[in-house]
């Protein structure tokens, strides 16, 4: 895998510019906090350039898991962090969401989890579950937690430009991800079409995402 400093600023043009675009069609979406000891807790990093909250992927998303899994209480939290077409907040995201993770596990010893992202919030994800990338480190979640996290959905991953996935990097939490990437997408698909990486909340990949989170919930 290429880590090249040129390829290393395409990636972060290519980011920069869906942040742009992005910041001209996103309206903002109210933050949610986790209630305590809910039986699933979902933890979602938004994307570039986005409000702070869950964002465009992640508001549906959660909406669409609370459907999925009736009779069960669906707590979410917002990864707080900056979201910066800097590309330079992955990292102190990751450790937010790690952060989140751990306390809330040793609080509610029978919560289970859901993470996800979109676009640099894919990156957060990629970087909590221990997965190295170009942009940024941070704390990992502990690998004692890894199965109380059922389940791992992101959309629009960088990690996908550097010939990886969540599922190729990761031994532990390969199995249970699900990832999505539009043909064209230019910040995992080194695509040119920038409104591909902003209709995941539209062709159906939420919902798809929100399901394979729920059977993997449902499967223990």
């Amino acid at each position: 895998m290429s880590r090249t400093p040129l390829r290393r600023r395409s990636t972060a043009l290519a980011l920069a510019l869906v942040a742009g675009s992005a910041g001209l069609t996103v309206a903002a979406a109210p933050s949610a906090s986790a209630a305590a000891c809910s039986d699933v807790d979902v933890v979602f990093a938004r994307g570039t350039g986005e409000t702070a909250g869950l964002g465009i992927v992640g508001t549906p998303l959660v909406s669409n898991i609370k459907s999925d899994l009736p009779g069960r209480s669906v707590s979410s939290y917002a990864v707080n962090y900056a979201a910066n077409a800097a590309q330079t907040s992955a990292g102190p995201g990751a450790t937010d969401m790690t952060n989140h993770v751990t306390s809330t596990a040793a609080s509610c010893p029978n919560t289970s989890f859901v993470l996800g992202g979109y676009s640099q919030g894919a990156s957060v994800t990629d970087i909590s579950i221990g997965i190295p990338t170009l942009l940024g480190s941070g704390s990992t979640i502990p690998t004692a937690l890894a199965p109380r996290v059922k389940a791992v959905v992101v959309f629009g991953n960088p990690l996908r430009l550097y010939g990886q996935t969540i599922t190729s990097a990761s031994a532990l939490y390969g199995p249970k991800a699900k990832e999505f990437c539009n043909l064209g997408d230019p910040v995992c698909a080194n695509g040119t079409n920038i409104a591909a990486h902003l209709t995941y909340q539209l062709n159906g990949s939420v919902e798809s995402g929100a399901q394979f989170a729920a059977g993997k919930i449902n499967a223990g």
